[in-house]
């Protein structure tokens, strides 16, 4: 039995419109063009699976006035990235248009604040692509597989790098073409619904990398009418990567603005369809627009419901009006903490103030814990292990190296980030090729000894609420020795302290003096306890170490 299904498109001053597809044999079926701006058309279909593209006559500058041109529905949520000519995908099912028919099973599962995240980045293409063969490229089905792992090293929640659907068969996902499409060859939307699903059966949330400065080239808004969603050229020409939104542009016959209108309609679509938990704003300082970004946030958070949700900016380099009272989003990416904490853990430098002013982020200005998320590395930027390989730096002096800086990102105020691998060592430069990550390092004592000590500062991040505070004090510098020791507490009686080796000599019974309290306190990293008296505590410290003492009273 067949159904009236309508198709839509929003071309409001373009001439005239036409809708294709497997229904019509290919032939054009002509679309009648609204007051609204909208061009429809009702088709009969029955149940099942049909492939359609408009035609409309463009009005943007690159073709001949009035040129007819095949676009792929802008809004459409399945694509066709297989063949030459890319077609939208229309599922119906009983007389309706749908997605997909997944079904959510833990939509119940209690999860973590802001405050408690412990971040993990990964690309789904590069994480895993099946143990079995290191070369295949990794898919949704694949990420599932390796939760159990995230679990064992217990993270609660991960940032997608952008899966929306991109032209060709590899990309890290900044240039996304389809909006409202999935990248096809990770798997099938249910797939992704699936990965949040059990994610969050895990009490992971799922914080997706979101593209809202620019599209790729040839995007269906930019074949239909390039300067009504766009602005016509680059503002800022070395620091472009595809034609940009134009929020500040308002149709006064229409009522509305374009590319806000095409963006909120995309987030809201994602924060429903995927139940996600927080997105990433890519490129915010190139958007440069606080009024749409406050905007866009609210739809998110609105969406959402009442569970937690996180809005994180990507503004390099930071800023703190992005975040404080009047800004727009939660947090932003800390990447002065990734220059300054880099630096100190290479060797290249030692300035205290700097390092003062990474850990506590007050003292740049931010007002809480989650205005900033820290990490030593993220997808931009190479793995440690080769920025340290790079200075001849190796073995068991790079790993040394490597704890200090994590236990720096653990205990740091602000959302710690890792990007996939760190946490055992991953060593490959950066590329834009296929890059998977290397498992079988795993396999190495060293590599292992660092997840295992991964896992046991993550596990303190999350357990102890003195990290989950603002609160940070530098009670003890010693610039000759390359020393600085912190604490971080909260009301309730939980403290920790951070006593920290920035140099490459071993400091034998060294004498911490202004502890914070006299009393048992017990050193997470090497699982022992330790008495300090007097107002001070003696320690050995290893070149490049950070000690972490948790109050036991």
């Amino acid at each position: 039995m067949a159904s009236s299904i309508e198709f839509k498109l929003f071309a409001p001053y373009n001439e005239g419109a036409a809708v294709v597809g497997s229904f019509s044999n290919w032939e054009p079926l002509p679309m009648q063009k609204g007051e609204d701006g909208h061009f429809r058309v009702r088709v009969d279909l029955a149940d099942g699976e049909y492939q359609y593209k408009f035609q409309v006559q463009s009005k943007s500058w690159f073709f001949e006035p009035d040129q007819w041109v095949d676009v792929t529905d802008p809004y459409a949520t399945n694509v066709d990235g297989t063949s030459s000519e890319e077609n939208a995908i229309l599922h119906v099912k009983e007389g309706e248009r749908i997605v997909d028919t997944y079904v959510w099973q833990h939509d119940d599962v209690p999860l973590p604040s802001d405050r408690e995240l412990v971040i993990y980045e990964l690309h789904v293409a590069d994480f895993t692509g099946g143990e079995a063969d290191p070369k295949a490229r990794g898919k949704y089905c694949h990420v599932i597989e390796k939760l159990d792992y995230l679990c064992e090293l217990g993270i609660n929640a991960i940032e997608l790098m952008p899966v929306k659907e991109y032209p060709g068969d590899y990309s890290w996902g900044y240039n996304p073409r389809h909006f409202f499409a999935t990248e096809t060859s990770y798997g099938t939307t249910a797939e992704l619904k699936q990965l949040v699903d059990e994610c969050h059966g895990r009490g992971i949330r799922v914080i997706m990398d979101g593209i809202y400065n620019h599209s790729e080239a040839s995007c269906p808004l930019t074949q239909i009418d390039h300067d009504y969603w766009y602005h016509h050229e680059p503002r800022d020409p070395d620091n472009n990567w595809g034609p940009e939104f134009n929020y500040e542009h308002f149709d006064e016959n229409l009522q509305t603005y374009p590319a806000r209108r095409f963006i909120g309609d995309t987030v809201r679509y994602w924060v429903q369809e995927f139940h996600l938990d927080g997105i990433r704003y890519d490129a915010a300082r190139q958007i440069a627009n606080y009024d749409f970004m406050h905007w866009i946030v609210e739809e998110a958070k609105q969406t959402a419901g009442g569970k937690p949700f996180y809005n994180i900016a990507e503004h390099i380099p930071e800023t703190t009006s992005i975040t404080n009272i009047d800004g727009p989003m939660d947090g932003c990416w800390h990447d002065s903490f990734y220059h300054t904490v880099l630096a100190h853990v290479i060797g290249e430098t030692f300035d205290l103030e700097q390092l003062k002013d990474v850990l506590d982020a007050k003292r740049q200005g931010f007002m809480g814990l989650t205005n900033v998320v820290n990490y030593l590395t993220n997808h931009d930027h190479n793995h440690v292990m080769a920025e340290l390989g790079d200075r001849g730096i190796f073995d068991e002096d790079a790993f040394r190296r490597r704890r200090l800086g994590a236990v720096l990102v653990m205990t740091a105020m602000g959302v710690p980030m890792i990007w996939m691998g760190e946490e055992f060592g991953e060593y490959k430069g950066k590329t834009i090729d296929s890059a998977k990550i290397d498992w079988t390092l795993l396999d190495n004592d060293l590599n292992r000894n660092l997840f295992e000590f991964y896992q046991g500062l993550i596990a303190l991040r999350k357990t102890n609420q003195a990290l989950h505070t603002e609160n940070i004090e530098f009670f003890h510098e010693n610039p000759e020795a390359k020393v600085l020791a912190y604490t971080r507490w909260n009301d309730e009686g939980s403290r920790v302290v951070v006593v920290a080796n920035f140099s490459d000599q071993f400091l034998a019974g060294y004498a911490v003096p202004n502890f914070p309290a006299n009393g048992t306190w017990h050193e997470w990293t090497g699982n022992y306890d330790v008495e300090a008296g007097n107002d001070q505590l003696m320690t050995d410290l290893g070149a490049w170490e950070a000690k972490v003492f948790v109050w036991n009273g």
